[in-house]
């Protein structure tokens, strides 16, 4: 419940996909129960946030996407100055302003300080790792803008404390606050086909991008499916490298065994989770995927790489299986691993029990309270 004094909320994202639409309005949700928050949001399209009850607390600010480097520096300097100016307007309204975003938001966050309000950043991902080409331009970029915004915000937010000594903000340590948005609802992420009755299939399911490190394993299926003759997999989802994953697997002779349907929608979601015997997640950086939560939930036992706050969750062989790296080889050898294992269904039901005990809306809404009540 909302409680009489309690400053309002500015939220300040810029959303960079279609996925990102589902942790920000758990995030809604929760600040809904606890405040009166304002969305200011850029996305390259208008997405419905279904947590809020009040459209008009909602500012939606159109990002356009370019192939060109420059065209995107201009558009999102653009976006910036128009949510720092709506947040100028409205300064009245709020007392605190959190940035849900990996992209260092710097000019709103230098109002925000000007105004006097107490800003948090909550980094979905490391602004430092959104490259993996350190000397590229947009690195450099985001790299010294990412700097600045340490030391302008009052609050960093991270997913999980391993985090801390991972995206390298040791020397930011005293404004580290733990907290995540992340909850299901387990009444539609749910075990509907048992994994011994699921067909043979495993499936990759997000962002077709280089950070999700779809490009190796579209590489690493070769090896798999001649191993495993009997087997399918579902690679779900669109983007960047859409087209450069189909080439891909025409030219290996895949094409036939691999089904890409492109984005799938969040109500079916649970219906293809329940059909997999094994999700494969091979991020080179993450914060805390809903994709593996959201799995587990389903009985669908999950392998990734230890990045972000997946070591939190994916215990190997306990919760799911990690693998060392998302090379080729190292994807192959521990998908055919983790398929082999004698106590599948006992790693699966162990993963789906933690998720249950762990991300409920009670207990992610009631860290959020505590979070913004103490400081």
């Amino acid at each position: 419940m909302k409680e009489k004094g309690q400053s309002s909320v500015a939220v300040v994202s810029f959303h960079i996909g279609k996925a990102f639409g589902v942790p920000l309005s758990h995030l809604t949700g929760i600040l809904s129960t606890i405040c009166l928050p304002h969305f200011f949001i850029g996305a390259y399209e208008k997405i419905h946030l279904s947590g809020s009850n009040d459209s008009k607390n909602i500012s939606f600010f159109n990002y356009p996407t370019s192939p060109v480097f420059i065209a995107r520096i201009v558009a999102y300097f653009v976006l910036q100055t128009k949510i720092s100016f709506r947040l100028l307007l409205v300064k009245h309204k709020f007392g605190r302003v959190i940035y849900f975003m990996s992209l260092p938001p710097l000019i709103p966050m230098l109002i925000a300080k000007i105004l006097n309000v107490k800003s948090y950043w909550l980094l979905s991902a490391s602004p430092m790792k959104l490259s993996l080409s350190p000397d590229d331009k947009k690195s450099r970029q985001t790299g010294f803008s990412a700097k600045i915004c340490f030391r302008l915000t009052d609050y960093i937010v991270l997913y999980s404390p391993i985090l801390v000594s991972d995206w390298d903000l040791e020397s930011y340590r005293h404004k580290i606050l733990i907290a995540h948005e992340h909850f299901l609802d387990f009444n539609i992420f749910t075990v509907t086909t048992p994994l011994a009755s699921r067909p043979p299939l495993i499936g990759y399911i997000g962002r077709l991008s280089v950070e999700k490190g779809i490009q190796n394993f579209a590489p690493a299926l070769h090896r798999i499916l001649n191993d495993r003759q009997d087997l399918r997999v579902l690679i779900g989802g669109d983007g960047q490298l859409e087209e450069t994953t189909r080439t891909s697997l025409q030219e290996e002779g895949l094409a036939a065994r691999v089904d890409l349907p492109g984005w799938i929608s969040r109500d079916d979601l649970p219906k293809h989770l329940n059909q997999l015997r094994l999700l494969v997640l091979p991020s080179y950086t993450e914060g805390l995927p809903n994709i593996i939560l959201e799995a587990m939930a389903c009985g669908t036992p999950v392998l990734a790489t230890p990045v972000g706050a997946i070591p939190d969750v994916v215990v190997d062989g306990v919760t799911g299986f990690i693998m060392e790296n998302n090379s080729p080889g190292c994807i192959a050898e521990n998908v055919l691993r983790a398929l082999n294992a004698p106590d599948l269904e006992r790693i699966a039901e162990n993963g789906r029990q933690f998720v249950k005990m762990n991300f409920s809306f009670e207990s992610t809404a009631a860290r959020w309270k505590e979070l913004l009540e103490k400081v």
